[in-house]
């Protein structure tokens, strides 16, 4: 192979990965790796297409701004284009930018500026009332999150100053203490945790339930005037100062400097209180003041010739492993956890990070006694980045094959990473199993609230989902703010929970792989607890929707003398346990829909259960045995399926006939 074939497959190579971490990114709001390992492949692939212009394409991740807009919203195209900013990762290349600047403009001011590490925005208010918001999307075309942004409580609704017209850019963050207690949510109700503040607040306001977003306690920092009409504003500092008596929250510590030495010497001022910020940055921007100099700087296709991010290096320390502990998590999943010397990280000590699994132990060979070097992720989360000298006599780790804590076996499925204790009478997962018991699409039982069921089960009062039933208001009124009231209002949720259908009771017991669809199929299909703990994998299988890993898993549970000691004495306590759907109108059976885009009349749940009762069945995928496709607005590649296939497309006005009563 030439040497020119192997730089055209590294640069393809680059292309494709780089496109993977993009659309996890901006679409999906998650990253598997560092915002530095990204930086480091996108400069290498500039550096090559600079040296090898010839393999220049359009298509290059190079060109693009962010990322795509999504189609679960509707699209904004932006009339002034939301640019990304070329980046720096030395003193020497700050330079160089002075040095460029000064080429084209005389006596230029900069303003520095930390650089806020979130989800870019724009705002638009007209008469000084907000109309619209948008996220970035590709630099020209966002997507509406209007109703979102408005939950976000430092956005102001209205201005100090009537202006006719302003367009602001922002960038919504999730402060740190935000993000720990939303993960410690997110771990305690079995979900899986964001891996950083940015993720998250994307994922937040990115939301098509409005109260999601405001549940999440974003917040903003405005830093930037996109247009304006109604008033002349000649710098960024002035900008940014006029921006705060409209009644913005400006992006904090701005600073105008005379020449690049200030402004290196103030990026290294915000580089030093950065872990003591109480939100997360991931550089300093440098902005040329004037905007007359500005506009004869002018931009590239990408970026602002007027501006630079420079980007802080991630902060690594070596230490020694001393152990490899293993935890039981509230979902059975047992997490390997390496304890090391101390160290100081991003201005707090550090002294354990998790090794996530089997595989990734297995990928980074730690062993205890290894030399390791440490980072946070995020400056936040501790992670190992690899070994980098091998202890003495350090032999290779390998799972424990029983449960730390209750002593059962422990198995690998082969679609899973995680090695897991599936007894559901282990203690460690019980606080999870009954804070999901009782939850909205579960049993819903309100009233005690997640500290209070943890307060139970610490004291043994709770040892399993059963115990809810006994619990008496001479109990209840003992724990801290729950009187007679509160006493009262749990015990007639939890009496009421007892009629519930069957389908709820199924999907409350936390069956691996059995969500609240597949519990529902269940209760359809056999009528009644007694014929589901009876049925055989075979007949599991047999189930329209379910497949082998379903099945097994359900005869698996069913099968262990915990979970039919469970049943018993919760029919013993009066739950209900057989299916109370009546279809007395079938005129969807046989009929699969696919649920796709916004609509406005139905939330997608009411749709779905509107289809069920009339006997029909609803798909989250398109396939050849959709039956038809209800679309909304914004709907994307399921409504392309559909159209490829030739399957029956119908809007909401159409599906409002169908259920008619004379349809």
């Amino acid at each position: 192979m030439s040497a020119n074939d192997t730089i055209r497959l590294r640069v393809q190579e680059l292309r494709n990965t780089l496109d993977y971490h993009i659309k996890r990114y901006y679409s999906d709001n998650e990253s598997d790796i560092s915002d530095y390992e990204y930086d480091m492949l996108m400069r290498e692939l500039q550096e090559l297409e600079t040296q090898y212009p010839e393999l220049l394409t359009a298509d290059s991740p190079t060109h693009r701004v962010g990322g795509s807009a999504d189609t679960l919203f509707t699209p904004v195209e932006h009339r002034v284009r939301m640019e990304s900013l070329q980046d720096a990762f030395s003193e020497e290349e700050l330079y160089d930018f002075d040095r460029r600047v000064r080429e084209g403009v005389q006596n230029a001011q900069y303003v520095v500026e930390p650089k806020i590490d979130g989800l870019s925005v724009s705002l638009e208010y007209e008469n000084g009332m907000f109309v619209r918001g948008s996220t970035r999307g590709d630099g020209d075309v966002g997507e509406d999150v209007t109703a979102n942004l408005r939950t976000v409580r430092s956005i102001p609704l209205k201005l100090n100053e009537a202006i006719p017209y302003i367009e602001v850019r922002g960038e919504v963050y999730m402060s740190r203490a935000v993000f720990a207690s939303l993960c410690e949510e997110q771990e305690l109700s079995g979900g899986k945790p964001f891996k950083n503040p940015r993720n998250a607040a994307a994922g937040s306001l990115r939301q098509k339930n409005p109260a999601v977003t405001a549940q999440r306690k974003l917040d903003i920092f405005v830093f930037n005037i996109q247009q304006i009409e109604g008033k002349e504003l000649r710098s960024h500092k002035q900008s940014l100062d006029y921006l705060a008596e409209l009644g913005f929250v400006t992006v904090p510590l701005y600073e105008r400097v005379d020449n690049m030495e200030q402004a290196v010497g103030k990026i290294r001022e915000i580089g030093e209180k950065r872990s003591g910020l109480p939100f997360d940055i991931d550089g300093a921007v440098i902005k040329t003041d004037d905007f007359a100099q500005r506009t004869v700087l002018g931009s590239t296709a990408k970026f602002p010739k007027w501006a630079v991010a420079f980007k802080y290096p991630p902060e690594e320390k070596e230490t020694i492993v001393r152990d490899i502990e293993i935890t039981v998590g509230r979902t059975g999943v047992l997490t390997p956890t390496a304890v090391f010397d101390p160290v100081l990280l991003a201005g707090s000590t550090v002294a354990r990070a998790s090794l996530h699994n089997e595989d990734y132990i297995r990928e980074k060979d730690v062993r205890i006694g290894d030399h390791i070097l440490v980072s946070k992720a995020g400056d936040i989360i501790p992670e190992v980045i690899r070994v980098t000298k091998r202890g003495d006599d350090a032999i290779p780790f390998a799972m424990p094959t029983l449960c730390p804590s209750c002593g059962a076996p422990v198995c690998r499925e082969a679609d899973e990473a995680a090695v897991r204790c599936v007894n559901p009478d282990c203690s460690a997962q019980l606080l999870r199993n009954i804070i999901h018991f009782c939850s909205r699409d579960a049993m819903d039982i309100e009233g005690l609230g997640e500290a209070n069921i943890e307060t139970f089960v610490n004291l043994g009062m709770i040892r399993t989902a059963a115990d809810l039933f006994r619990l008496n208001a001479a109990q209840i009124a003992t724990l801290d703010g729950m009187g007679e009231k509160s006493a009262a209002n749990f015990l007639a949720a939890a009496e009421k929970a007892k009629s519930n259908d069957l389908s709820r009771l199924l999907f409350a017991l936390g069956i691996r792989h059995i969500g609240a669809k597949a519990a529902k199929l269940l209760s359809e299909h056999f009528g009644s607890m007694e014929k589901i703990m009876a049925a055989d994998e075979q007949q599991l299988c047999a189930i329209d929707g379910f497949g082998a890993v379903m099945a097994k898993s359900v005869a698996d549970y069913f099968a262990l003398d915990a979970a039919k000691m469970l049943i018993q004495e919760l029919k013993d306590l009066g739950v209900n346990m057989v299916s109370q759907r009546e279809v007395t109108d079938t005129r969807f059976a046989g009929m699969t829909f696919v649920l796709t885009g916004s609509l406005s009349e139905f939330t997608r749940d009411e749709a779905a259960a509107i289809i069920e009762n009339f006997g029909g069945k609803t798909a989250s995928s398109v396939s050849k045995k959709t039956s038809i496709v209800l679309a909304g607005e914004a709907a994307g590649s399921k409504l392309r399926k559909a159209t490829e296939l030739g399957i029956r497309i119908i809007d909401e006005a159409q599906f409002r006939e169908m259920i008619q009563p004379d349809a």
